[in-house]
């Protein structure tokens, strides 16, 4: 066995226990499911406990000597691996422990284990204080647990309706502890354990520690005796004691001892009770249907024994030590008795049911309704369960039904005595001493007993036959059904009862019978009864009634009559104003005994009037009685205070009623009691404030002071009005106010009082008159204009309403406020003794008052102050969260918001103070300025600010709050208190929400347990007690967050708290997207919480009937998962990512448990799929479906308002005007704001028809609200829908762009996006989707498409496509998402274009998928014929692009209409992505469906009439500074589809029908060539800015345009001649610009381009044979001649720069002009475009010649017959190539021998590039890792990027670029081979005619023209050629062509077209060049 002992870290004592109480409190109060088999194994672990209850487990030496060890050997701890070594210290307390409470060495170190653990949730307490908290706390949970599970029994009390499982469990596990002897082992503990006693023993050993550590002690073992009585009083009301547990619960009693104001204590209270139910036979009347089962085990009835042992007991026994308990209990038997002889089982027991008259005697004599009253009512506990109460009353109406005859006797003895009173009154002698009061007392009883209803159970009602006012009409509707039937015989004998004790009534039963009425009227029904019990008792109506009252003295008659007389006695002598008279007392003053009987009758009045409005009102308007008149007369007569008071009270119950209220105000101005007007000439004030300073403080008690601030807070609720006391000074309630302000507040402090409670009570009484006033305030302009009204004939300023005196005195350094914040202040200190002092109740509710004050006025204030400032009046205010950082006096600090703070540690024994403290610091919390100084003021003091952040916790910690619905009247405190604490919660997570968004240093991160001090990143977060680190509201968070998140159901509080819930997750969501607190957050919650995955595997969270707060509480919970997702892949974490991926992606089944309710649903179902083998079953649903399906797409609206009365567009207006934004950021209505308008309009209403539509209006006013809430629910719904969707819409792309690509496959990847897809379709598509969360929908499709497309490229350039597939994803799949993207498009309608944009990139995204990504030109083609590539199968590209065309094509017109008119119009995005879809659908359109619809619906000519409205827009553009870019965009974006259109030869033709070259030709901006970029230093171009410069933005223009009209050029070669002239016009019209571009010295790649573009528009327009085309006049066709002429020229010149010695110079300058930011691509781009010009220029000199003539020798000349080489120049020598005259010579043919060389050159230098990459892309795998880095940084621009790439991303990198390379090497080799081509064949051409047929001619005759004119300006200016010329151009030409350059060619021929299917003239050129040139020289 020693070798098993380890110890319990959770302590045997206390955690099990605690578990055990949680499991007893799940199961029977909460209900949990489940929790029946949990209780039944709890009951079985834990019956030990239950056995020996409270008894510690035994020392023994062996345990001893194991502890004593512990610090050298080490113990084993349980759950932990080897053994622990103890500290000594530890040890030495284990002792001190085990000796103090008597237990084991080990139970009591492992309750400091404990207390060590639990430190963090008691700051400031030590281990071993923790620990014997601990030890209570265990002994409470068993105690408690005991009497819930008796409390649970079937029996003959009450039930609980619980299930008959756990009522049979229970039922039997008790039965057996009662077996066992727990009565006597109760009793015996209840006798043993005192507070005082372990109270000593814990004080010598130092087990005590601060207050609130004794109180807490102190409470808990109260708990613990309380509960321990309930259990025997619980088991004795369902069923009862056996014989011997009965006689020793007798045996207790008979040594009770009372208190020491003679009442019980409350656990004495329970066990009298508990005998008394056990005595019980009454409900034995009731007829239940298990009556006669309770009858058969009942042992009165069926033990003789029983009954005979009991009764020996108590006729017999020796008198007990309470002798009115001992005559209770006798009564209580004598009635049982009775009630058993009147049963048919009774007659056995005749014998002893004989003596109950004896018995009862006995105890009348032993004063038992004396003792009841002082004794049991007495006690506190007594109001505080309903059965004492339930129990009680049955004792009280079994007497008087069950024994009449002992009433009579009672009746008859009291008549006799009060004749003896009466008689010895007469003589004058002293009455008899022996005169027994029994039946006072009674009634006394009666009445005290029934004054308290805390149930609102109206017990009283047992009192009244209904049957007598039956006629009255007040009576509620279920009395009247109750009428009918004859009241039960015990009700008619109470009711006549209470009739005949009125009868003939001896004046010393009066007050008593009074005070018994005021007990019987108290409740709404009683009251009237009593009512009308007075108004019959009156006089006949008929009588006469001046002479003496006839009727009974208890009537509204007499009561009244008399009343009237006290006053005319007493107005006689009515003192002078002067004061000194009123100390003396008045000649016929009230004796006492009146004075008592006046204050029953005014009691038992004010009980009436409070319960019965119809009392009020008919007394009131009874037109003889005017009590109002008469009471305001006795307030101006000399009676004593006590008296006025209660006069004051009454009149305050009189003022409930509104109408009487009104009369009341003015009533009270004209007596003047507060003296409001002073007479002329009066020295001194009179009235009220003379009684107050003169006689109450003299007596140092103020009844009449606070009965009048009831009266003036009576009023005020009921009414205020304006004109108060209009005519004699300046209306309103000024005087009121500054008298109780002035006298009764601000000295409240410094008077004296008798009671020290009536401090409080004054304090109370006053606040609460300024807590409604402020309350019911709205500031108004009006209240801030000076206004003065005219009194008596002069002129004074009139008074503001109290509202804004109050704010006023608040927001100035007033003595009101210094008071309030004192006041807090007193509070504060009070309660922080923890004792009870007199008069707590009254400090805290004035407290209460003060919080409440300063948060309604930061509530107002900044109205108030607003219009303040409006009104430009001279008064001064400051902010209330200013004037809370003043100094206080008293202390010397800045302490007032600490104060505040403070009371939020006391929220477990005042809830409200906390839960206004919480609001009032949110209120201060919005100012960023005052938190950094409330930060410094909370951590200053060490002591204050632990306090403060224990306070904070234990707020958030509490176990008790609960979410309730807006407040229901009438409900019970316990609930009220729990939706108090619950909203406190909510206040602190908003202060902390609120805060975070500040600046640190803020109170959240303080609270929070963030660093304040040093930077917020560097906070090392750690678990409660670790390293010091105290509980902070973050672990209060989490642990709310926590409860329940291991168990399937989830978090618990999801479900208790959505609300509270929602903003714990909110505030953890800030601290993770915080930057300062991201780090430490993220740390914490992943390494020592693991909250997200543990939160996460619940969702998705289903509250019932609170849509809303589930969907924010998950919507903050995904956004967290979002970051942390994000953060663990940056930070390369990948098994978190991963495990958080599977989790919300998996959608295989879990094979072992998890904690997910899905899973559950498919427990079942899975058994079945493995007996059936069905596999499709082993799928789930993944998370984040399941998450979306959480999200109803649908909303319900609410329907249009039908209103009679009010006009419907005037109400939506002032429904707008009633609009504003709250914190959450919602547009809302105000719905108080709306009620006060239409409430005002209602009033507003004059005339008798309005008065009598008023019921209809206000109804209508009522379904207008009612309208208003459900709209703004419906606004809520929505918003918190979207936020919802955005969050999913985050975790999905943070999923698919931020988490490492690898960790989800590629198949997997993209059977994900398809899903989630799909899903998000199905659900936007359904009939009632909300139009509001479209947008979102369609932004999260956007991205899928995207990643989509993505994922199924990258799978296809891996070469993974599968077969019968396009790639994993089916293309049965892909077809269904485009279906359902289109029908998206199609459902947006006419709006909603900014949501189609998303729709249309997705679509483009889709398109792509089906694109052919570029392929490796391999120049080996050649091979296959081109039948067989005809023939050959389709690829998987086409037949997707096929297969979603024809999907396309099937919706018709209907999309090509919106696609069209979107592009055409609307949202620049839109038209730009709708152009691009046009472009795309167009390029794969083979039927050109698409291209027909665009041009037959006019949509084409639009697009094309539109440019000319854009040409104003680029004009602006070119500016240095654009305004915006918009405009470039879609203008690009229309020239792109333009040119997709003149791709084929029918769009073409159109285009040009359609006039755009036309529209071309007039815009303006291509005139406005910015100036070149060129004067800045090459190579420095500023790339800072994201705008290109001007020269950039023009290209950007003009680029578009030249590639449209080449394409057009290309694509009308058949009708080649009309485009042609259209397009030269152009060029003719734009000629300067074209012109200054081909001089233009700027070499840069755009240049370039440019210039390739234009070469290749010029090279198929600017022809001769083109002008002869268009009809054009001689004059205009000389102009165009010239244009053409000079174009050639220019083309010609830009060759010899090109070409020429400048090509290295150029090719250099434009590589500079590529900065090093640029993509790698540049320098290919360059090089193309300087040979595409070259191949132009080259064509276009080949066509100039073709066209001037067929044959050679009619052919002009374009250059001179010189061959010398540029290279070979002097470059000295102003040349050919020297730019500087271009126009100064015609270029020489050695220009073009030049280019032919150096194009075979680069030709090879292209072919061995294009060789070498070849190889590397075939042997890609073995690329070295430097290699691949260089391929990719190509492509990714960036520093360190390309290193942080997955190897598969870089090799697919690498792939693309090495294409890249390829296909431009493959270009560029074509270029230079049709260079070469072209070079050639003009070589050809001019060397046949200079060698052939030119005639030289002598040098002197250089003046002769040229060439005959026929030929058509041939020569282009050359001169005349000599024959020494031709001659050295023979030779030059014969040198430079040698066999080298020959085989050169030759081998470019046999190298190229081996691999192309065209033959090229290379061979057949060069053979006759070759011919040429020897065969002249031959």
């Amino acid at each position: 066995m020693a070798a098993q002992m380890a110890v319990n870290s959770g302590a045997s004592l206390w955690g099990p226990l605690k578990e055990l109480w949680e499991t007893v409190e799940g199961a029977v109060w909460r209900k949990q499911a489940e929790s029946v088999h949990l209780l039944d194994l709890q009951l079985k672990k834990h019956k030990p406990h239950f056995l020996k209850l409270f008894q510690n487990p035994p020392k023994s030496s062996e345990q001893r000597e194991k502890v004593r060890k512990a610090s050298t050997e080490g113990i084993a701890i349980q759950g932990q691996q080897g053994s622990r070594l103890l500290p000594e210290q530890l040890l030495s307390e284990a002792f001190i422990l085990s000796d103090l409470f008597d237990l084991g060495e080990l139970a009591a170190l492992e309750l400091l284990l404990a207390g060590e653990h639990q430190q963090p949730h008691f700051p400031g307490l030590t281990r071993g204080l923790v620990a014997v908290l601990l030890y209570w706390d265990g002994k409470r949970c068993v105690a408690n647990s005991l009497r819930t599970l008796i409390q649970s029994r079937h029996g003959k009390t009450f039930t609980l309706d619980l299930s008959g499982e756990l009522v049979s469990l229970t039922t039997r596990f008790t039965d057996e502890l009662m077996a066992e002897g727990l009565t006597k082992r109760i009793l015996m503990l209840v006798s043993d354990i005192s507070v005082t006693g372990e109270f000593e023993r814990l004080q010598k050993e130092r087990g005590l520690g601060n207050e609130k550590h004794r109180k807490e002690v102190g409470d808990l073992i109260k708990e613990c005796r309380q509960s321990l009585a309930e259990c025997l009083f619980a088991w004795t009301c369902q069923s009862p004691l056996s014989k011997d547990d009965t006689l020793a619960l007798i045996g207790h009693l008979e040594t009770v001892t009372p208190e020491a104001d003679g009442s019980l204590d409350s656990v004495n209270l329970a066990l009298v009770m508990a005998l008394l139910y056990c005595l019980d036979v009454s409900f034995l009347e009731q007829a239940t249907e298990d009556r006669e089962d309770l009858l058969q085990a009942l042992p009165l009835l069926t033990e003789r024994d029983y009954v005979s042992a009991v009764h020996t007991r108590l006729v017999e026994g020796q008198s007990w030590k309470l002798p009115g308990l001992q005559a209770l209990v006798r009564l209580t038997w004598a009635l049982s008795l009775r009630a058993l002889s009147q049963l048919p089982h009774g007659s056995a027991l005749v014998e002893y049911t004989e003596a109950d008259e004896a018995l009862a005697d006995q105890a009348l004599l032993g004063g038992v309704f004396l003792f009841v009253t002082e004794g049991i009512l007495g006690c506190e506990g007594f109001t505080q369960e309903e059965f004492y109460t339930r129990r009680l009353h049955t004792l009280i109406t079994d007497f008087l039904a069950l024994m009449p005859m002992k009433v009579k006797q009672l009746r008859n003895r009291a008549d006799e005595d009060a004749r003896l009173v009466h008689m010895a009154l007469q003589m004058g002698s002293e009455p008899p001493a022996s005169l027994r009061k029994d039946l006072e007392h009674l009634m006394m009883l009666i009445g005290e007993f029934y004054s308290k209803d805390p149930f609102n159970l109206e017990l009283a009602l047992d009192f009244w036959c209904p049957s007598e006012s039956l006629q009255h009409t007040s009576l509620m509707g279920s009395y009247m059904s109750m009428a009918i039937q004859r009241p039960p015989h015990k009700q008619v004998v109470l009711s006549k009862f209470v009739r005949q004790m009125g009868d003939l009534l001896p004046p010393t039963l009066y007050i008593p019978y009074l005070r018994m009425l005021k007990g019987l009227a108290n409740g709404p029904q009683c009251s009237h009864y009593c009512f009308s019990l007075l108004k019959t008792n009156g006089p006949p109506h008929g009588e006469n009634l001046q002479g003496a009252v006839s009727g009974s003295p208890v009537s509204w008659e007499h009561f009244f009559h008399s009343l009237m007389l006290y006053h005319e006695n007493l107005r006689r002598d009515v003192p002078s104003t002067h004061t000194s008279q009123y100390r003396h007392a008045p000649i016929r003053g009230i004796t006492q005994r009146e004075l008592d009987g006046l204050t029953s009758f005014l009691q038992l009045l004010t009980t009436i009037i409070t319960w019965s409005e119809n009392a009020r009102l008919a007394l009131c308007e009874h037109p003889q009685w005017t009590p109002v008149v008469v009471m305001l007369g006795l307030l101006q007569c000399s009676v004593p205070p006590v008296l006025k008071g209660d006069v004051l009270h009454t009149l305050a119950a009189f003022a409930k009623s509104p109408e009487i209220a009104a009369s009341l105000w003015q009533s009270l101005e004209y007596t003047q009691i507060l003296q409001t007007v002073r007479a002329p000439g009066q020295r001194q004030v009179a009235g009220l404030e003379v009684e107050l300073n003169e006689i109450e403080s003299g007596c140092e008690e103020y009844p009449m002071t606070r009965a009048f601030c009831q009266l003036i807070s009576s009023l005020v609720e009921s009414a205020l009005p304006v004109n108060l006391g209009a005519g004699t000074r300046a209306p309103g309630f000024q005087p009121y106010l500054s008298f109780l302000r002035d006298a009764v507040f601000l000295c409240f402090p410094t008077r004296a009082y008798r009671r020290p409670a009536e401090k409080w009570e004054v304090a109370d009484a006053v606040l609460e008159v300024f807590h409604k006033l402020l309350r019911d305030y709205e500031p108004q302009p009006a209240d801030f204009l000076p206004e003065s009204v005219e009194v008596g004939g002069e002129t004074v300023a009139s008074h503001k309403p109290p509202g804004y005196s109050l704010m006023f005195h608040l927001l100035n350094d007033s003595p009101t406020l210094a008071l309030c914040l004192s006041l807090l202040q007193e509070g504060v200190r009070q309660l922080d003794t923890y004792a009870p002092f007199p008069g707590k109740k009254h400090l805290e509710s004035a407290v209460l008052h003060c919080l409440c004050l300063l948060d309604l006025a930061l509530q107002k204030q900044a109205l108030f102050m607003d219009l303040l400032r409006e009104s430009q009046a001279s008064l001064l205010v400051s902010p209330l969260e200013q004037l809370l950082q003043g100094v206080s006096s008293h202390t010397r600090k800045a302490d007032h918001i600490t104060n505040i703070a403070r009371y939020l540690y006391h929220s477990s024994t005042n809830p409200e103070a906390a839960f206004q403290s919480a609001k009032i610091l949110r209120r201060i919390a919005r100012y960023p300025n005052i938190q950094s100084r409330l930060v410094g003021d909370f951590t200053h003091d060490q002591g204050v600010s632990e306090k403060l952040m224990a306070g904070f916790v234990e707020c958030l910690d509490n176990e008790e709050a609960e979410e309730g619905l807006e407040k229901i009247e009438g409900e019970d405190v316990d609930k009220s208190v729990a939706r108090i604490r619950h909203e406190t919660q909510v206040h602190i997570l908003n202060l902390l929400i609120t805060s975070l968004e500040l600046p640190s240093p803020n109170l959240a991160l303080y609270l929070l347990g963030y660093e304040v001090k040093k930077p917020v990143s560097s906070t090392n977060l750690q678990d409660p007690g670790v390293l010091g680190c105290p509980r902070s509201c973050l672990h209060a968070i989490l642990s709310l967050l926590q409860r329940g998140s291991e168990r399937r159901s989830g978090p618990e509080i999801t479900q208790e708290a959505p609300h509270l819930a929602e903003l714990c997750y909110q505030v953890i969501y800030q601290l993770c997207a915080c930057s300062e607190t991201s780090g430490p957050t993220m740390r914490y919650l992943r390494t020592s919480q693991d909250f997200l995955f543990s939160h996460l595997q619940h969702l998705p969270f289903v509250v019932s009937g609170n849509e809303i707060a589930s969907l924010s509480q998950m919507s903050w919970l995904m956004k967290t998962a979002a970051i942390e997702l994000r953060l663990t892949s940056l930070n390369r974490q990948r098994s978190h990512t991963q495990r958080l991926l599977n989790l919300l992606l998996n959608d295989q089944p879990h094979t072992q448990h998890t904690a997910d309710s899905e899973f559950g649903m498919e427990e079942d179902s899975k058994s079945v799929s493995g007996f059936l083998h069905f596999d499709t079953v082993s799928k789930v649903r993944r998370k984040l479906l399941s998450v979306l399906d959480a999200i109803n797409f649908s909303q319900e609206v609410p329907e249009l308002l039908q209103l009679d009365f009010f006009e419907r567009a005037q109400i939506e207006q002032v429904i707008t005007n009633c609009e504003h934004v709250n914190e959450q950021g919602h547009t809302v209505s105000n719905v108080k704001l709306l009620h006060r308008v239409l409430v005002a309009e209602v009033n507003a209403l004059q005339g008798m028809a309005a008065i009598g539509q008023r019921p209809l209006l206000m109804e209508e006013v009522n379904s207008i609200l009612q309208q208003v809430v459900e709209r703004n629910r419906v606004r809520r719904s929505l918003s918190a829908k979207r936020h919802a969707l955005q969050s999913w819409r985050s975790v999905v792309e943070t999923i698919l762009t931020a988490c490492p690509a690898d960790l989800i496959p590629p198949d997997q990847r993209q059977l994900i996006i398809r899903d989630l897809l799909l899903d998000l379709h199905d659900k936007v598509l359904a009939e009632d989707t909300a139009v509001e969360l479209m947008p979102v929908v369609a932004g999260a499709v956007f991205t899928l498409t995207a990643h989509l497309s993505q994922s199924v490229l990258s799978e296809q350039q891996q070469g993974a496509g599968l077969e019968g597939g396009f790639a994993s994803i089916a293309n049965s799949a892909l077809h269904l998402i485009l279906r359902k993207l289109l029908d998206f498009i199609l459902c947006t309608g006419g709006g909603f274009q900014r949501l189609r944009a998303h729709l249309y990139g997705s679509l483009l995204y889709y398109l792509q998928i089906a694109q052919k990504p570029e392929e490796p030109d391999t120049l080996q083609s050649g091979g296959s014929s081109m039948w067989s590539r005809l023939m050959a199968p389709e690829d998987g590209y086409s037949q997707l692009q096929r297969e979603s065309l024809a999907i396309i094509d099937s919706y018709g017109t209907t999309l090509m209409e919106v696609v069209c008119r979107d592009a055409c119009d609307g949202h620049e995005i839109g038209r730009m992505l709708a152009l691009a879809v046009l472009d795309r659908i167009l390029s794969i359109d083979r039927q050109s469906q698409w291209l027909l619809f665009v041009c037959n619906s006019g949509y084409l000519r639009v697009l094309v009439e539109s440019l000319r409205q854009d040409d104003g827009a680029l004009q602006t553009l070119l500016c240095p500074q654009p305004p915006l870019l918009k405009p470039l965009y879609i203008y690009e974006s229309k020239m792109a589809l333009l040119t997709r259109v003149a791709k084929s030869s029918q769009g073409a033709v159109e285009l040009l029908r359609c006039g755009l070259v036309a529209q071309l030709v007039e815009c303006q901006v291509f005139h406005m060539l910015p100036e070149s970029d060129s004067h800045r230093v090459f190579g420095q171009r500023e790339r800072s800015s994201f705008i290109p410069s001007p020269l950039e933005r023009y290209r950007q223009i003009l680029l578009p345009t030249l590639r449209l009209l080449q394409v057009i050029l290309t694509s009308t070669s058949t009708h080649h001649q009309q485009g042609a002239a259209q397009v030269l016009q152009w060029l003719i019209v734009h000629a300067d610009t074209i012109q200054t571009i081909l001089r233009g010295q700027d070499m840069s790649v755009g240049a370039l381009q440019e210039l390739s573009l234009l070469t290749g528009i010029i090279n198929k327009t600017a022809l001769p044979g083109t002008l002869e085309m268009g009809d054009i006049n001689s004059t205009a066709l000389l102009e165009f001649q010239g244009h053409v002429g000079r174009f050639q020229r220019q083309c010609l010149s830009l060759l010899g720069r090109l070409a020429g010695t400048e090509r290295v110079r150029l090719l250099k300058q434009a590589e500079e002009s590529i900065s090093p930011g640029d993509p790698a691509d540049r320098r290919e781009e360059l090089e193309v475009a300087m040979q595409q010009i070259c191949a132009n220029i080259m064509e276009y000199c080949q066509t100039l010649l073709l066209q001037s003539s067929s044959e050679a020798q009619f052919s002009i000349c374009l250059f001179s017959p010189t061959a010398i080489e540029p290279a070979a120049r002097d470059p000295t020598r102003t040349d050919l190539s020297v730019p500087s005259a271009p126009y100064a010579r015609v270029p020489s043919l050695g220009l073009v021998l030049y280019l032919l060389k150096s194009s075979a050159a680069d030709f090879f230098r292209y072919h061995h590039s294009h060789r070498q990459s070849l190889s590397k892309l075939d042997s890609l795998e073995q690329l070295s890792p430097e290699e691949l880095k260089e391929l990719c940084q190509a492509i990714v621009t960036g520093a360190g990027v390309v290193e942080k790439l997955p190897s598969v991303q870089r090799s697919q990198l690498a792939k693309r670029r090495l294409v890249q390379l390829i296909n431009n090497r493959a270009k560029l080799m074509a270029l230079c081979s049709y260079i070469i081509e072209t070079c050639l064949f003009v070589l050809w051409r001019h060397l046949e005619y200079y060698l052939l047929y030119c005639t030289p001619t002598d040098p002197k005759d250089s003046l002769l023209p040229g060439y005959k004119a026929t030929t058509g300006g041939r020569g282009l200016g050359l001169a005349q050629v000599s024959q020494q010329d031709l001659e050295q151009l023979q030779g030059d030409v014969a040198n430079s062509f040698g066999e080298p350059v020959q085989r050169k060619l030759l081998e470019v021929e046999s190298v190229y077209s081996k691999g192309r299917s065209r033959y090229t003239f290379i061979q057949a050129l060069t053979r006759r060049i070759r011919g040429l040139v020897r065969q002249t020289k031959t």
